[in-house]
């Protein structure tokens, strides 16, 4: 029987062409498998009114075409309900887009170089608020000096070669006279908050070069400066975690996805409402833990050989499994597959009162494991979800994310490899990191599937 071997998608995601060492996406468009444009259109009603157990199921077999991706995701993450009409959805965009400008602003008013199409990517700031008086900090936080020299404002030379041409060409004065009344300015006493925001923006700066490289959308400045600006207004919207490394992976493919700066900021805004715990750290405490402890007890269920072997080895925190749960697998698979990862995720997960959970709480927070939930129809739910329900609702071992289980059917898999050849926990992170770019991102969420009915039998009984 003749069979759709799928057509590829790089085409969509290209790579730079020096970048040869980036794993090849196994992703490809399938006809009647992956949710294509029409089969989307069609789930809707004139008004607007969208069915999305229609494809659900499609998502999760054979993932979204990447024309449709970014409308698709604002679905899945609850950026918008299913029951409203195009016409509510499209208000509700524009009061969005509105809110985000308004915060964009606020940033602006703090710090110029938020929406000014640069990144900043060396402190600007002390920890007692005082501003740091190094030229290459001064130059990056005062744009208006930068253009002095006569530079299109488009310019994309670093910010060394900048102070010296300025020099060279016998400007530096003029810009050092203008960077000492903004630094003169700085002086009043900021408030701690504030403080702590500027703080974080040389690292976010710091992360965003480093995010994606490998892509040719990210040659492009602008593009650079959009992931910047929205993870340096998501850090101030959201105090009380702020910004953390592994944000900019996360937030990346919603810029990519999304045209609109202001529709990618809402999407990964839900995003991290998902996330956001992982994120929140303390003194003594690292926010994903709680996720590590379950990925421990899920293994001692279902591989206790494995579970003691990780134990004997020291690795019995599992921190060795940190980077997948903070960035959802994105550093194992190719930018491609992960997209197809996440979205097979939500599917599984999707639950239709998430658009009205989270307007509730507002954003800069996450649902709480005692809210209580509103009836809802199974049909729309996605798989995963659906399972929990039969087995408890809020019971602590089904309010699992689908993630901490994908962890644990990769630690499945590799479970002789590691029994056999970890001596030692390099050993252990060295056969993880040979992972990448080898794994199946369709088997691995059925996998994840299969032992998340068997940890729940298992915990039943017991």
């Amino acid at each position: 029987m003749w069979r759709d071997s799928g057509a590829p998608t790089d085409s969509f995601y290209q790579v730079r062409p020096e970048c040869g060492d980036v794993p090849k996406t196994r992703f490809k468009i399938k006809a009647g498998k992956t949710l294509s444009a029409r089969k989307w259109e069609a789930a809707f009603t004139q008004e607007g009114y969208l069915d999305l157990s229609k494809t659900l199921s499609r998502i999760q077999c054979g993932g979204i075409h990447p024309s449709i991706r970014g409308e698709v995701w604002e679905f899945l993450l609850g950026c918008f309900d299913p029951k409203s009409t195009f016409d509510e959805r499209d208000k509700l965009r524009l009061r969005r887009r509105e809110q985000y400008a308004r915060w964009r602003e606020e940033c602006r008013e703090m710090d110029p170089i938020v929406g000014s199409g640069r990144i900043i990517t060396a402190p600007i700031i002390t920890e007692d608020g005082e501003p740091i008086k190094d030229p290459l900090a001064l130059l990056q936080a005062n744009p208006e000096g930068l253009q002095a020299s006569g530079r299109p404002e488009n310019s994309e030379l670093s910010p060394t070669s900048k102070s010296q041409e300025n020099a060279s060409n016998g400007l530096q004065p003029n810009i050092s006279n203008r960077l000492e009344k903004v630094e003169f300015a700085n002086r009043v006493p900021l408030d701690k908050k504030v403080i702590q925001w500027k703080l974080t923006l040389h690292q976010i700066g710091l992360d965003v070069v480093r995010t994606d490289r490998t892509l040719v959308f990210y040659e492009k400045q602008e593009h650079l400066s959009k992931l910047w600006d929205i993870l340096a207004v998501y850090a101030w919207v959201d105090k009380d975690v702020g910004y953390g490394q592994g944000m900019s992976d996360l937030c990346s493919p919603m810029i990519v996805l999304l045209e609109d700066e202001g529709d990618a900021f809402w999407c990964f805004e839900r995003l991290m409402r998902r996330l956001r715990g992982n994120f929140r750290c303390t003194e003594s405490t690292v926010g994903v833990e709680s996720q590590l402890n379950s990925l421990a007890s899920i293994t001692q269920v279902l591989d206790p050989k494995l579970h003691q072997h990780l134990e004997t080895l020291g690795g019995g925190d599992y921190l060795f499994a940190f980077r997948m749960l903070m960035v959802l697998f994105r550093r194992e698979f190719s930018f491609g597959d992960s997209l197809f990862l996440w979205e097979m995720m939500w599917a599984l997960e999707y639950d239709p009162e998430i658009f009205s959970m989270y307007e509730e709480l507002g954003p800069g927070s996450e649902k709480s494991d005692g809210s209580k939930e509103k009836p809802k129809s199974a049909r729309q739910c996605g798989k995963y979800e659906r399972e929990n329900m039969r087995n408890g609702g809020n019971n602590p071992e089904t309010n699992l994310p689908i993630s901490v289980f994908l962890v644990a059917s990769v630690l499945k898999n590799e479970s002789p490899k590691l029994l056999q050849e970890a001596r030692g926990l390099d050993d252990v992170v060295k056969i993880l990191n040979d992972i990448t770019g080898n794994l199946d991102a369709k088997k691995a969420c059925s996998g994840a599937m299969k032992l998340h009915k068997k940890y729940l039998k298992k915990a039943k009984k017991t």
